[in-house]
């Protein structure tokens, strides 16, 4: 598997859904059975550093002309699972917001009007065949979403600093998708008791939507990505934001709003100064 360099790309983290290969049709879940048995499976970076040299190439590729054929690949209790990039998929649905994330004239220099309106066409009429397809992972740029960490318990943290040996650093949460959906639910119904509706329920009810479309033995994992590459080890060692938002929300639970507040300042403290480098020269 060729890489487009070994640059590290700081600035994504995932959640990203594993399911076991009895979930896929019996043509698919040949390929991924025979996939999972590579001796190399390609890892994140990889895949966005392809994406950056498409959008770096004249004209730009800002959506693959084919799909990926890649996959994450995790092992659950004996059961072999795979999450599929669909990178092209992936690539179409993120178009949607990069309005909001830009200026208009930084868009256009990235990926000119009439690139986005081409790849926008073939999205709507590869929908019209495939009403139902959606994608695996989900991304977030210069953070994780606060809903992402409902999903999870701070027992469930792996945190491995980066190794002598060139092994990368690792933040992440891997949980049942039984569990997730559980905390996710619970999560819900005490938010809609206590505080008005807002754009934490909302996430949470489109990420509830999203999860019901899957396997009820799949793997669920918030990983922090590229993050990792960009923050200090000392911010990482010390991040405990899935107990943070477990100590809110059992807060509110209880009546609690001054320990909610409380537990809300921590997450939005730390995370503002994640969201400060995306702006640092």
């Amino acid at each position: 598997m060729s890489v487009v360099s070994s640059v590290l790309v700081p600035y994504a983290s995932y959640l990203r859904v594993y399911e076991p290969l009895a979930a896929f049709p019996e043509a698919e879940r040949a390929h991924w059975a025979r996939y999972a048995g590579r001796a190399a499976v390609p890892t994140a970076q990889d895949e966005l550093r392809r994406s950056l040299a498409a959008l770096a190439a004249t004209p730009p590729v800002g959506v693959p002309v084919h799909e990926s054929a890649d996959a994450f690949v995790a092992e659950v209790d004996g059961v072999v699972c795979v999450c599929p990039w669909r990178t092209r998929l992936r690539g179409w649905l993120a178009l949607d917001g990069l309005a909001d994330m830009f200026p208009g004239p930084v868009l256009d220099a990235v990926l000119p009007p009439v690139v986005r309106g081409q790849a926008l066409a073939d999205h709507e009429r590869w929908s019209e065949r495939n009403p139902d397809a959606r994608p695996w992972i989900r991304t977030a740029v210069w953070q994780v979403p606060v809903r992402w960490f409902v999903l999870v318990s701070d027992e469930e943290r792996e945190h491995r600093e980066a190794g002598e040996d060139g092994e990368p650093a690792v933040l992440r949460y891997r949980t049942p998708m039984v569990q997730a959906r559980r905390r996710l639910a619970r999560a819900l119904k005490t938010l809609r008791e206590t505080v008005d509706e807002g754009p934490l329920t909302e996430g949470l009810v489109d990420v509830g939507r999203w999860l019901e479309e899957f396997h009820p033995r799949a793997l669920v994992e918030l990983d922090y990505g590229g993050l990792v590459h960009a923050l200090p080890a000392r911010h990482l060692a010390g991040d405990r934001s899935a107990a943070d938002v477990a100590e809110g929300i059992s807060a509110l639970r209880a009546g609690d709003t001054e320990g909610a507040s409380e537990a809300y300042a921590r997450l939005s403290e730390r995370w503002r100064s994640v969201r400060d480098r995306q702006f640092a020269n």
